[in-house]
């Protein structure tokens, strides 16, 4: 009798932790991915803003796998899911049948209509866009040394980060710790601890997923590291020379999207029902409409949990993958439930906001445990020990170590 086959689309938080929690099955498991590596979503802003660097925060899939026996690891690209013969196709033509599908490609950004927008506004999902976002500051800084005129060199020191979501606020705080405190006293001509960062959200509050208490103590502890909160601000234009909001013009350089996601288009193979942010409308044990053996996970799902839909984090892909491992493994037939862990945003050095339940904190303390959760998260034993010394190092000395330009400067980065 031929071995069954799981198919695993990315190589995430959900679809790592599905195919390690698979160890025990039977059959095949294959994970396929674009890239060779897992990547720790949650800290590219710490590699965009020179604390950390891209291998910190990533590991070879290959690797992590290394020991599971039934565990095939293809990088590939997937072109589509033919969902009534079980098969997915890649870019490339490879073909992969399969017993069951896990769906987990993620999500990109999205900039609301206005696919214009990327070339001045990059978003942060991968390590690349981190490593873009690092060399545009670091470049900045350098371009406004060798400016005549004061006015010229101010418009390279003025940061907007549009999204005041968790991403967005500890982009940010980052970015005001980097040009407040870092740069102190490394260039002759310009004081980057000057610049001028601006966080713009649409809505009346930042975190907007947070108590309205919280939000506000995130918003005080961000103008006290020299950020400018925008509330009820809403972006209408992003050009070379700046961003166009309902309220005014700021003039800048750089500019960082961190205001919305979209789900992957390989969902629309699938046809079935999508939400407006393009993901798949799941039963209730995370399958697809008349497909139970085809589940989708993470950023890609639109799960509904005591009336409200689970955000795409790290916590909800994690469980949401050892769920579905236990439907496969035949241990439950019960529909998914979700336990929430909280909530938990870093706006600085020593200062976080965080919920759990009922349970509120902030300062300190919070960010005391965001460091630990995070570092917890962390895919390998080696990059947790790294995290913490470098995370040590920048409480100590306020020093990001990794301020490297890693392209020409004869290279246009925007």
């Amino acid at each position: 009798m031929a071995y069954e086959k799981v198919v695993i689309i990315g190589g995430g938080f959900g679809g790592l932790n599905a195919a390690k929690a698979l160890k025990s099955f039977k059959g095949e498991v294959y994970v396929i991915d674009q890239m060779n590596h897992h990547l720790f979503q949650p800290l590219l802003y710490q590699v965009a803003t020179c604390a950390l660097s891209p291998g910190n925060i990533a590991a070879p899939i290959r690797d992590i796998l290394s020991n599971q026996k039934n565990a095939q690891v293809i990088m590939g690209e997937v072109d589509r899911i033919d969902s009534d013969a079980n098969i997915v196709h890649l870019k490339d033509g490879a073909q992969f049948p399969f017993s069951y599908l896990i769906v987990a490609p993620g999500a990109r950004h999205s900039y609301f209509g206005h696919p214009e927008w990327e070339k001045d506004a990059i978003g942060l999902k991968t390590l690349n866009d981190a490593l873009t976002i690092r060399d545009r500051l670091l470049t900045t800084f350098e371009e406004a040394e060798r400016m005549d005129s004061i006015q010229e060199a101010q418009n390279h020191l003025r940061f907007v980060v549009v999204g005041g979501g968790p991403t967005g606020v500890e982009m940010a705080g980052a970015i005001a710790e980097l040009t407040h405190r870092t740069l102190f006293n490394n260039f002759r001509k310009i004081k980057p601890e000057k610049s001028q960062i601006f966080l713009i959200e649409g809505e009346k509050q930042i975190l907007p997923s947070y108590p309205p208490d919280l939000a506000e103590k995130a918003k005080n502890a961000l103008e006290k590291t020299g950020v400018k909160v925008l509330l009820n601000e809403k972006v209408e234009e992003i050009n070379d020379n700046g961003v166009k909001t309902n309220k005014q013009f700021i003039e800048t350089t750089n500019v960082i999207w961190a205001a919305g996601n979209q789900a992957s288009p390989l969902l629309k193979s699938l046809n079935v029902p999508l939400d407006r942010q393009g993901r798949v409308i799941v039963n209730d044990d995370l399958s697809i409409p008349n497909h139970p053996n085809i589940f989708v996970i993470g950023d890609a799902a639109h799960f509904e949990f005591n009336g409200q839909v689970l955000p795409g984090i790290a916590p909800v892909a994690i469980q949401e993958a050892q769920y579905i491992s236990k439907k496969i493994l035949k241990k439950t037939t019960a529909p998914f439930k979700y336990f929430d862990k909280g909530n938990l945003a870093t706006i600085g050095r020593g200062k976080a906001v965080g919920v759990f339940r009922n349970i509120k904190f902030s300062g300190f303390i919070a960010w005391w445990v965001w460091s630990v959760v995070h570092i917890f998260y962390l895919i390998s034993f080696y990059n947790r020990v790294l995290v913490a010394v470098q995370w040590l190092t920048l409480y100590l000395t306020w020093k990001r170590p990794v301020r490297l330009i890693t392209r020409p400067s004869s290279e246009d980065l925007r």
